[in-house]
C-alpha cells in the first residue's frame, strides 16, 4: 500500500527503514523520502514506527 503518494513510497519501504533504525518520522523522511513534501502522511507514518517499537499484545483490548 502507498503512504506518501507525493514520493510513492509503500508501507514496505517505510517498515524497512524503520527496522534499520528510522524511529522519527525525519528520519524515515531522510531514509526513503516519506513525509518530506506535503506531510499528509507523517501520521501514518507515526503509527508504522509506534506499531514497530510498541507491537499489539492480547493483553490490550481496543488497541
Amino acid at each position: 500500500m502507498y503512504v506518501c503518494l507525493c514520493n510513492g513510497v509503500t508501507s514496505q519501504v517505510v517498515a524497512d527503514a524503520v527496522a534499520a533504525g528510522a524511529s522519527t518520522t525525519n528520519a524515515v523522511a531522510r531514509t526513503c523520502g516519506a513525509g518530506a513534501d506535503c506531510g499528509r502522511c507523517r501520521r501514518t507514518l507515526r503509527r508504522l514506527i509506534d506499531a514497530h517499537y510498541r507491537p499489539l499484545t492480547w493483553a490490550e483490548p481496543g488497541r
